[in-house]
């Protein structure tokens, strides 16, 4: 790196960071310079790179360090948490409690399922009755896995969900796997559709006599996804109160369509409801597969809590205790909204509408019909804000130990948020919805998503042999992880041999691509020469820095 770069990090970090008064070792600005090893451990030449002075930092395990600030600035706002005392690391602070978990967790779910999934479930099944067995199996199946989860992120505090627990299990490869499609797809895809539904939300209102233009679906989703960076790149207090409060909006919006539907039933208005139609139903084995797959869109988000285990207090007790809360209050939710949606429309209603919750506000609400989009477009708004959250925290994981760009895992210096994670989801975000659709992105996802799935249910089993001494506060019984590895194997394999696509071998094929991602640039640690200038500049204008953990020597 050339003297005239690193002068100007050096410039950069000097108003930002409080200077040592008694260590010659450390520049004036108070940062330390420190090779950037590889996670063979042999440092890069000339890969200079910075993080906050050490001393003390054996005190600030719990990750409550707050800004690092130079005496005369001020000192950083409410929403982004108290200073630090001087010297402490940089790294992610523990600021989601019991309610956050909640609500994450239920902000997550309650997105844009609810309002798109019920037809397509319908029209995969032909039947109320099948419809109904999915959505409660889809719930239960969620819960059990979440219990798996907590057994999981229990044992292992680190972030990263999936991708902890593939590093304990299995080791480097099958992690890195799990990180590369994450990160390039399965969690862009789901920013992508969440944002997509709120567009189509946001702007069917305005053109009622039509459909709306995609070019103007297309634009507002991508407005809606800026906005939602800038919030989780300048705080996290900010992210997970814009998160509380999206998600009370959202149950305000569940309560109006349940009220409804009460109400439709109390007149007699059960027609609907009467007629289970088993017998003529035209579902298959594939299409009970891929009716599982609507449903289980809807629920997705329920290992969520998961990858912000770093950030939770007190996580042994608020990550199962959050899970036991919002999965059961999810699952209520969804079977309600569905009863009430019948008590209003009939099956080919909702089959035809493509806005089902805005459909149900033009004939119930009346003058106030609006309220249903405005409604609607709160909940995924904040589904998707909840939803970049954590997909940040993933991509700072498996940075941090080497797996994906360095840069990724830096953390802002004062606002002590992983921005270049957050921006790098949100760039891919941005050009799959510039490209894709809504229903070829929720296929596409849920194949691969459960092929990882399936994946950490075999990790905790593994476990249970290969570290059966390790501690788990909480411990489930050994059948569930079992009972949610099949369930995966059957939601993987079904829809193939029913109905063979070249999607599905693509889908594998991108998976398997990551080998040779992973051989040459982490087995065997080849750094392209330029990697480290574009680190260095990238650091200079996100005004961000490794993290105390990310680099022990």
């Amino acid at each position: 790196m050339c003297d005239a770069m690193r002068e100007k990090l050096s410039e950069l970090l000097r108003g930002t960071v409080r200077a040592p008064t008694d260590n010659t070792d450390k520049l004036q600005n108070g940062i330390t310079p420190v090779l950037l090893f590889s996670d063979q451990g042999s440092a890069r030449e000339g890969g200079l790179v910075w993080r906050g002075c050490s001393a003390g930092c054996d005190d600030a395990e719990d990750g409550t360090a707050g800004a690092l600030t130079d005496g005369n600035l001020n000192p950083g706002d409410k929403l982004e948490g108290s200073d630090a005392a001087p010297d402490d690391p940089v790294h992610l602070k523990r600021q989601v409690g019991l309610v956050s978990g909640v609500a994450l967790i239920v902000g997550t779910m309650i997105g844009s399922g609810i309002f798109v999934s019920p037809s397509g479930l319908l029209e995969r099944t032909g039947s109320v009755g099948i419809s109904f067995i999915i959505w409660m199996a889809c719930g239960l199946l969620s819960l059990l896995g979440a219990l798996a989860y907590a057994e999981l992120g229990t044992m292992n505090t680190s972030s990263g969900a999936e991708y902890a627990y593939f590093m304990d299990a299995f080791g480097g490869p099958p992690a890195f796997l799990f990180s590369w499609v994450s990160t390039l797809v399965l969690k862009p895809s789901q920013m992508a559709i969440i944002c997509l539904s709120f567009a189509k939300y946001a702007v069917e209102p305005f053109v009622s006599e039509c459909e709306p233009p995609q070019s103007l679906v297309k634009l507002v989703a991508l407005i809606a996804i800026v906005m939602i960076l800038a919030v989780n790149c300048y705080s996290v207090n900010l992210a997970t109160n814009v998160q509380n409060i999206f998600t009370a909006a959202k149950l305000g919006a569940i309560a109006i369509i349940v009220c409804g539907g009460a109400y439709k039933l109390i007149l007699g208005n059960t027609r609907h409801l009467q007629e289970p139609n088993f017998a003529s139903s035209t579902a298959t084995l594939g299409n009970i597969a891929t009716a599982f797959y609507t449903g289980l869109w809807a629920y997705d988000g329920w290992n969520n809590l998961n990858y912000v285990t770093e950030e939770i207090k007190n996580p042994s007790k608020n990550l199962p205790l959050s899970i036991v809360i919002g999965i059961p209050l999810v699952t209520l939710c969804y079977a309600l909204v569905n009863v009430s949606y019948l008590a209003v429309m009939s099956v080919s209603e909702m089959a035809d509408s493509e806005a089902v919750a805005v459909t149900f506000g033009n004939r119930l609400l009346g003058p106030m019909a609006w309220l249903m989009p405005l409604a609607v477009t709160i909940s995924t708004f904040g589904s998707a804000n909840g939803t970049l959250f954590v997909a940040g925290r993933l991509c700072f994981a498996a940075s941090r130990e080497g797996h994906l760009l360095d840069i990724l895992s830096y953390v802002h210096v004062r606002r002590f948020t992983p921005a270049p994670g957050l921006i790098f989801h949100s760039l891919i975000a941005v050009a799959m919805v510039l490209y894709g659709t809504i229903d070829s992105l929720i296929d596409f996802f849920s194949f691969t998503a459960w092929i990882f799935y399936g994946g950490a249910m075999l990790a905790l089993i593994v476990m249970r042999y290969t570290k059966p001494h390790a501690p788990r506060p909480y411990k489930v019984p050994i059948i569930i992880p079992y009972v949610v590895l099949l369930v995966s194997a059957y939601l993987v394999v079904a829809p193939i041999v029913d109905k063979p696509q070249w999607e599905y071998l693509y889908a594998a094929a991108f998976i398997l691509a990551g080998l040779l991602v992973y051989l040459p640039f982490v087995k065997w640690g080849y750094t392209l020469p330029f990697m480290d200038k574009i680190t260095v500049f990238l650091q200079m204008v996100l005004e961000v820095v490794p993290t105390s953990t990310t680099f022990e020597y």
